[in-house]
């Protein structure tokens, strides 16, 4: 009966840690078509970054401190996991697009930073001297070139239409790098240290990385090293003028705070390579903001892309199913076996 009752929880586990991660991604999606309404509107996209950031960072502070009154003393026992998490994931990522933006279409830009779980996948097998399997390989194949159709890079002239420039293409591998450290960074912060230190709690995580990432950003801004342009112009979202307000705090709750929150608290329920494969159905959801927000239709090629990037995850799923069997453990939803369950080591 314990057995059993721990199998359950651990379904129960991961389950919920995909709930996290979809929303995540969900909540992540958004972010395209509000920003690009800032900037349509003027806004430079460093000061579209350090809205968000900031905004994000203001909600979270005062979410913190309702739900998690110690939530400051606990982030000065952290100090560097915040630092490196403001830094890295968050500053990080979200400049190096946007600058991948400025020198390539939107469409390569995605494509490259969305390389990340290849990273993640050859970093933890470079790590951990385990290959993975042969299923989770091909996952991350099917996945990302279901991208490749979702984002249109197989369309008439392919990358000759897409007007590549060596730059650009740093800047949007920087941004992978950037959102590849986002999941495993995400993993070890919920984990316990070597030495008994508890893990940092993903509200604690959010809200003082997003401090640190708004004021890396700003200080980029106001010393010159990127231009930060603001103004007071209406902005158009989902067809209708609205004040620049609305899209700035749309950009703060929902892919920010919201986003940041359940993605830590997702990833720390999963596998990070797994999780970082869930993460690439932020590409179809941004699509469909983008048709909801900005009026931008979805092509049958986009919607077939779309199904060969859950077939991919689906391949994924297996392959990680595969490999901790191999290593006597089970998946959260394996059956019992003679009213026994092998232990879970990870």
């Amino acid at each position: 009966m314990a057995a059993i009752e721990s199998t359950q929880a651990r379904a129960d586990h991961f389950r919920s840690g995909l709930l996290f991660a979809i929303g995540s991604a969900l909540a992540f999606g958004s972010s395209g078509p509000f920003a690009k309404s800032l900037m349509e509107a003027g806004w430079s996209p460093t000061a579209a970054v350090t809205a968000r950031l900031a905004g994000g960072a203001l909600a979270m502070a005062v979410f913190a401190t309702i739900a998690r009154p110690g939530w400051l003393r606990e982030a000065r026992g952290h100090v560097q996991t915040i630092v490196l998490y403001g830094l890295v994931p968050i500053a990080g990522a979200q400049l190096f697009y946007y600058n991948a933006v400025s020198h390539l279409s939107v469409a390569v830009a995605l494509l490259l930073e969305y390389t990340a779980p290849i990273i993640v996948v050859g970093w933890l097998w470079a790590t951990t001297r385990t290959r993975p399997t042969s299923l989770t390989l091909g996952g991350v194949v099917l996945a990302v070139a279901g991208i490749m159709l979702v984002l249109g890079v197989f369309g008439p002239g392919g990358l000759a239409a897409a007007h590549i420039n060596v730059v650009g293409v740093g800047w949007g591998l920087a941004a992978a790098v950037c959102a590849a450290c986002y999941f495993l960074m995400s993993d070890k912060a919920g984990a316990e240290g070597p030495d008994g230190q508890t893990p940092v709690h993903p509200i604690t995580l959010a809200a003082g990385g997003l401090i640190v990432g708004a004021l890396a950003v700003a200080a980029l801004g106001m010393t010159g090293v990127m231009p930060l342009v603001f103004t007071a112009n209406d902005a158009v979202v989902a067809g209708w003028a609205t004040s620049w307000i609305v899209p700035v705090v749309a950009l703060a709750l929902i892919p920010t705070a919201i986003a940041y929150t359940l993605g830590i608290v997702g990833i720390a329920r999963l596998r990070p390579r797994f999780a970082s494969l869930v993460g690439l159905s932020e590409v179809m959801f941004a699509v469909l903001a983008a048709w909801v927000l900005l009026g931008e239709a979805v092509t049958v090629s986009q919607g077939i892309g779309g199904v060969i990037v859950l077939v991919g995850l689906a391949l994924a799923r297996l392959g990680d199913r595969g490999e901790l069997a191999a290593d006597t453990v089970t998946w959260p939803d394996a059956p019992v076996v003679g009213g026994l369950t092998p232990a879970k080591l990870d």
